[in-house]
């Protein structure tokens, strides 16, 4: 909670930093050091925290929705080993994150709802905004943290203000905007693996009128994995290249105020490395005698992706009212090939033998983003200050174009040949309309409320151009699918004070997804190339969700508090049944899905010098589809749920009633604790401790559930010890992310054997920061 430095202005000095800042391509948040305590009596207090939850700035203890925040400084903590936007996983209530991909592809989860499809057009029930603009693709939700005043983490659908595929929640993403002001900083850190992570920012005036502010990030990761396989293609895994940049300048005249924005990311890495039989069969342990640090595989493992965009934010100061226009624009490439499989030598190996065990058959592939574009248009006008009547109304429009390659490999023939090939395009518009208001009733009670008109069309058409050995669809297509339809989204919601420092408040919301298409016809199944020739389409999916809760300032702002209980129900979820023995990827919905739980957000001020922050959550998930059954494991798993029996033989067939379970991915129990000690030393320097702990509960990584594809329980804790001097100007650190060195599965392939991926290991490193 440290106090803003302010500085003369100085634009000679700007233009020379970003000039000699952006082809260096490094970066991160806000003034990242904090200064040191002041010498007074005076008892610590924390500061307001503002947020733009509604579309307008507002105190958060007054915002009737559940919301958590990460400001800069823990975000500059928590990413200090070179992590990507997964780090944020669990260190808020009710928030999961994970991937398949690595760092490329991550996925979202609020309150146990999301999506666990890995296809390149999947949709996603928590939508990701950055600087008011949606990040629809998942390839751009994976976009670098850094040079950020906050996050916001919006639970429950938000619809009415933020749009379609926003049921579960959002997560906010603000940039640190340029000021007047001229200062930066500059960042560096290395550690574990050779792991660089490199960040400066600076910004200033140009003009008594226009300002900029330019930050960079890089990293990189030696390969951290050896393959002991001789023969096979790549040496390593687990290494990375990623830089990313961001360039901002705003426009402030008397009546207009203008923002722009211009990002770039680039990756290069390694795609997510799958292990072959890392499961001890009939638990879910690790083998005895597993290495995180060794694999043996005959795949190529690559993961290139390059991202880059604009927005121009514009307002229109026009007395009583103020008009918006957001305009945004994303485009990304990708390309990610990886060893599905996790061995080599598949069905020649038995487990006696010198490799990963037993694979029945060989699976490599790829899928790539050849082109894609993201086009979005807001138009938003909004009251100022009309009393106890405020409003906002605006129209919205989305356009995004996709391509995407998807390829299999002869992982068994030298130079692993391509042995599959198809294309699929999807063309998704979508416009909408919406209004939201708030009104005093009494000086006590504001009800607030908003409606949202939606229509999304989809235009899809997948075709095979090599058939793949596996696979059921022949060389064909093209199969086309079309979906067009409409939605009212709404909430309403009311805020009680009960004094100046003790809100109640209750809120009911309808949000919805739009339908969602999939053609991954190198993994067709001969029922799903006789529908449609093996296109699925999920319909849309709706959510009503009522929360009631409590926010309170406490010990005379020493503490803030944060408590609500929620349930939802959604009909009609959106579900993908991934792999099984059938080996397939296929759409479902699901009759009705209910959730439940609490969530708590506790900071305090134990004494001047030291702030505690606890959070936790609770989120009982259910599938209610009695009669809804998917495919179990190929791999020799054991499902423990009830198996379909075919009524000609009398034998099962190989599918497996999910009624009862619990959404994949979803933890019950999510609780994180940060701890920041300091001490004042000498005249301006301090000497602090901080740490941090995030704990989820098991999860199940499939619709069914199984013994061996059940991820256990995660603790995962960081650490850092650092002294500044200088009123916080410049500092040193050590610190250590994930202290404890656990490994933990974190996700599974179970069409071909018992194949994991796993968390990130322990990293530790030494830090040297400097602000001007």
């Amino acid at each position: 909670m440290s106090p803003n430095r302010s500085s003369s202005v100085r634009p000679h000095r700007l233009a020379l930093a970003i000039a000699a800042l952006l082809p260096f391509g490094t970066a991160l948040a806000q003034d990242p050091l904090p200064a040191a305590p002041a010498q007074e009596s005076v008892a610590t207090t924390l500061d307001t925290v503002e947020v733009t939850a509604q579309r307008r700035v507002e105190n958060i203890q007054d915002v009737p929705v559940s919301i958590s925040t990460i400001s800069s400084e823990k975000l500059d903590v928590l990413a200090s080993g070179g992590n990507d936007v997964r780090f944020l996983s669990a260190r808020v209530p009710s928030l999961n994150i994970e991937s398949s991909y690595g760092r490329a592809f991550p996925r979202f989860y609020i309150r146990g709802l999301g999506n666990t499809d890995f296809d390149l057009n999947a949709s996603q029930p928590v939508s990701l905004i950055y600087d008011d603009v949606v990040q629809e693709s998942p390839l751009l939700k994976g976009f670098p943290v850094f040079d950020l005043e906050r996050i916001e983490v919006l639970r429950g659908p938000q619809g009415t203000l933020f749009g379609r595929n926003t049921p579960a929640g959002v997560v906010k993403f603000e940039s640190a905007k340029p000021t007047q002001e001229f200062g930066g900083y500059a960042r560096v850190a290395y550690g574990t693996d050779d792991m660089w992570n490199v960040e400066a920012a600076v910004g200033g005036g140009l003009t008594e009128r226009w300002s900029a502010r330019a930050s960079v990030l890089f990293q990189r990761r030696e390969d951290s994995v050896t393959n002991t396989h001789e023969a096979g293609p790549d040496n390593g895994a687990e290494g990375y290249d990623e830089s990313a940049a961001r360039v901002q300048f705003l426009y402030e005249g008397d009546a207009f105020e203008g923002l722009f924005n211009l990002h770039k990311r680039h990756l290069n890495g390694t795609a997510r490395l799958f292990r072959a039989n890392i499961i001890e069969p009939g638990t879910n342990n690790l083998v005895d005698g597993f290495d995180r640090d060794q694999v043996s595989t005959d795949g190529v493992n690559f993961s290139e992706l390059d991202t880059w965009g604009g927005s121009a934010r514009l307002r229109w100061d026009l007395g009583r009212v103020s008009l918006y226009s957001i305009t945004g624009y994303e485009t990304a490439e990708s390309l990610n090939r990886g060893d599905i499989d996790g061995g080599f030598g598949a069905a020649f190996l038995g487990p006696g033998n010198s490799g990963p065990g037993f694979i029945p058959f060989a699976s490599e592939s790829a899928d790539g983003l050849p082109e894609h574009r993201q086009v979005t248009q807001e138009f938003r006008i909004e009251s100022n200050e009309w009393g106890r009547f405020d409003w906002q109304a605006g129209l919205f429009y989305y356009d995004e174009d996709i391509s995407i390659d998807s390829f299999n490999y002869d992982s068994l023939t030298p130079g692993n040949p391509r042995a599959g090939y198809a294309i699929q395009d999807q063309r998704n518009k979508a416009w909408a309309v919406f209004a939201s208001g708030d009104y005093e009733v009494t000086d006590a009670l504001t009800l607030r409320g908003g409606l949202r008109y939606t229509q999304d069309k989809k235009d899809f058409s997948a075709s095979v151009l090599e058939a793949a050995p596996f696979s059921a669809a022949p060389v064909g297509g093209p199969y086309t699918v079309s979906t067009d339809v409409n939605d009212v989204s709404w909430d309403l919601s009311g805020v009680y004070a009960l004094n100046e420092d003790v809100n109640l408040y209750a809120r009911v919301a309808k949000g919805f997804r739009a339908p969602s298409i999939q053609g991954r016809l190198l993994f067709a199944s001969a029922a799903a190339v006789a529908d449609n020739g093996g296109v699925s389409t999920a319909d849309s999916e709706e959510v009503i969700s009522y929360e009631a809760g409590i926010k309170a300032d406490l010990w005379d702002k020493r503490a803030r508090l944060g408590f609500n209980v929620f349930r939802y129900d959604v009909n009609d979820q959106q579900i993908i049944a991934v792999g099984g023995g059938g080996n397939s990827a296929t759409l479902l919905n699901a009759d009705k899905t209910v959730g439940q739980g609490f969530e708590l957000d506790l900071e305090a001020y134990l004494t001047d010098n030291l702030l505690v922050t606890l959070g936790s959550s609770y989120n009982d998930t259910e599938i209610q589809d009695a009669n809804l059954a998917v495919p179990g494991c190929g791999g020799g798993c054991t499902v423990t749920d009830p198996a379909v029996i075919d009524p000609l033989t009398g034998l099962p067939n190989g599918t497996f009633l999910i009624d009862g379970n619990s959404l994949p991915q979803a933890p019950k129990w999510v609780h994180n604790l940060t701890a920041r000690w300091s001490m004042p030393v000498g005249n301006g320097g301090e000497l602090y401790v901080f740490t941090d702990w995030a704990y989820r509960s098991e999860v199940s990584f499939f619709l069914y559930d199984s013994v061996e594809f059940t991820g256990k329980s995660s603790v995962e804790g960081g650490l850092r010890i650092g002294y500044n001097w200088n009123q916080g100007d410049y500092g040193v650190a050590v610190f250590g992310r994930n202290i404890t060195d656990q490994t933990r599965i974190v996700g599974g392939i179970d069409f071909n054997n018992l194949t994991g991926f796993l968390n990130e290991p322990r990293t530790v490193g030494v830090e040297f920061n400097a602000r001007f």
